[in-house]
């Protein structure tokens, strides 16, 4: 059985998540949940990096247009936040799959905080 990439930092990713959602709850917009994730990304000293951006190459050349995750943990893990009352949304997918291809990271992780329990989604490009 293969073991997953980046199993801890994904597991302290969730553990802080999870922490935002216990004391927030669901409902607020999505900025709130950023807000309070970086807050506790820097009391656990997780290394982040919020509105990286992620510029577009085709044949070599950089594009005019860049895209911009919400958070990159770690230099590696491309995280996205969604509040979204019907779950993780398939464009939400997309938009992360073109992001870890843009930034030719291997992993990345959609957190949804919608719904009336914490929702997340390992996407491995």
């Amino acid at each position: 059985m293969e073991s997953l990439i980046y199993k801890t930092e994904v597991y302290h990713l969730v553990g802080a998540c999870m922490e935002v959602y216990n004391t927030l709850g669901y409902g607020f917009l999505e900025i709130v949940y950023k807000d309070a994730m970086e807050f506790e990304f820097a009391e656990r000293e997780l290394e982040y990096c919020r509105e990286k951006e992620l510029p577009i190459n085709y044949k070599g050349r950089k594009l005019n247009r860049s895209f911009f995750a919400d958070f990159v943990l770690f230099d590696d893990i491309i995280v996205e936040v969604k509040c979204n009352v019907d779950g993780i949304p398939d464009d939400a997918i997309a938009q992360t799959l073109n992001y870890l291809k843009a930034s030719g990271n291997k992993l990345g992780v959609i957190i949804n905080f919608g719904k009336r329990k914490l929702d997340h989604k390992r996407l491995i490009f």
